[in-house]
């Protein structure tokens, strides 16, 4: 996803550092995220992964260095910003409809009550479909498939056209075909609107086929790069300071590590990470 014309950072991290609790989370971070980049933030919990979106949403200071969006400093509600937080099902006897959840999305100052607004109506009927949910945007959220709640949370997250998607961990309790499915949809925005997503994920399979680069966080260390470049035995031992095998069989990579390490981060078996 590289096009020297049109590239502009709309990410920028200097030296940045996060400490919580006494315990550094990352320290010396220098990264620029392009726009229409797939970036995916990997690691063990703990790691500070969310942490990490929380400080692109203006929810949390760095200990040090700096960070800007859309080069400003990262600012609580900013139109420059959507977010899909962590996938949570909605009840089943929720009432609200698809496109009603849709339209809360919508920037209040730009756009005025979200059930009160032509602009908005117009917007929200818009974005459902750019997503591929018309078919379902009158019915109640609680009575709708989680691939089909996943695609309304992000038609909400791209309510205010954002220059940066933020995802945490949008995967979740998706089978495959609903997981293929969100993942075609955030490459299509990226590519025709050159909205950089930036992916915290467990979920790293499906993912591999559209990330352009990986953030690797763990134990305070990070390193980025592509998954090729980070994935790799010598990247991975020397970021958790332990043995990590990274095996390619049959067109996958397992990642295979002593003790309590890289398997804590993908949720997978106790020995192995395996990355098709």
């Amino acid at each position: 996803m590289k096009d020297e014309a049109t590239d502009a950072t709309v990410i920028a991290f200097r030296g940045a550092t996060l400490t919580l609790g006494g315990r550094t989370l990352w320290s010396g971070l220098d990264l620029d995220i392009q726009a229409g980049e797939f970036v995916a933030i990997l690691g063990p919990n703990g790691a500070g992964k969310t942490t990490l979106l929380r400080a692109l949403l203006g929810l949390q200071e760095l200990s040090g260095g700096s960070v800007t969006v859309a080069g400003r400093k990262p600012l609580r509600g900013s139109s420059d910003v959507g977010y899909i937080p962590q996938q949570k099902i909605f009840d089943g006897d929720l009432g609200l409809r698809g496109r009603d959840l849709v339209a809360l999305g919508a920037d209040g100052h730009r756009f005025g009550r979200p059930w009160a607004s032509a602009s908005v109506r117009a917007a929200t009927d818009a974005m459902v479909q750019a997503v591929g949910a018309s078919s379902y945007a009158d019915a109640p959220v609680g009575k709708l498939s989680g691939g089909e709640q996943q695609r309304l949370r992000i038609a909400q997250a791209l309510m205010s056209d954002p220059k940066v998607l933020l995802c945490d961990e949008p995967l979740t309790s998706l089978d495959l075909r609903h997981q293929e499915g969100v993942l075609e949809l955030l490459d299509a925005r990226r590519r025709s609107s050159r909205t950089a997503v930036v992916m915290v994920t467990h979920e790293i399979n499906p993912i591999l086929p559209y990330v352009d680069r990986i953030i690797y966080l763990v134990g305070g260390n990070w390193a980025v790069g592509t998954p090729d470049e980070v994935l790799t035995t010598e990247q991975l031992s020397g970021l958790y300071g332990a043995p990590v095998d990274v095996l390619r069989v049959r067109g996958r990579v397992i990642v295979v590590g002593g003790g309590e390490t890289p398997e804590q981060s993908h949720h997978c078996g106790p020995a192995e990470v395996a990355v098709s």
